[in-house]
C-alpha cells in the first residue's frame, strides 16, 4: 500500500511542485489544503500517513495547524516545509512536534529523503 500524504501550502505552485516529487517516487497524495485550518480538517477527514506543512500562512500558519493536529492525534507525522531564513519558526515547529523540515525551493531528493525517514521512524 503506498503512504497517504496530505499536501499544505497557500501557495498552489508550491502544492502542484510537491505533488509531482511525491507521485514520481510512488506516493499518494490523498488531498491537499491551502491554509491551516483547511489542513486541520482534512487531517481529521483523511487520515494520512504524513503531512507536508507550509509554515507561513493565510487565516492559520503551519505551527497553529500542527499544534491542533497534535492535540487530535499524537502519532500524526507532520514535515513542516519553510523557505530559507526561517529558522526561528522551524524550531518553534519542532518543538511543536514536528518530525522534519525541508527547505524551499524544494530539492525531490531531500524531500523523499525527509518522507522516507519519518514514515519509517
Amino acid at each position: 500500500m503506498s503512504n497517504r500524504i496530505l499536501v499544505v501550502d497557500d501557495a498552489a505552485f508550491m502544492r502542484m511542485m510537491i505533488k509531482d516529487i511525491l507521485s514520481k517516487n510512488g506516493f499518494e497524495v490523498v488531498g491537499e489544503a491551502e491554509n491551516g485550518a483547511q489542513a486541520v480538517e482534512k487531517y481529521a477527514e483523511l487520515k494520512p500517513d504524513l503531512v507536508t506543512m507550509d509554515i507561513t500562512m493565510p487565516e492559520k500558519d503551519g505551527i497553529a495547524a500542527l499544534k491542533e493536529i497534535k492535540a487530535a492525534d499524537a502519532g500524526a507525522k507532520v514535515i513542516m516545509c519553510s523557505a530559507m531564513g526561517q529558522q526561528a519558526m522551524v524550531i518553534d515547529a519542532i518543538q511543536a512536534g514536528a518530525k522534519d523540515f525541508i527547505v524551499k525551493p524544494f530539492q525531490a531528493d531531500r524531500v523523499i529523503e525527509a518522507i522516507s525517514k519519518v514514515l519509517s521512524s
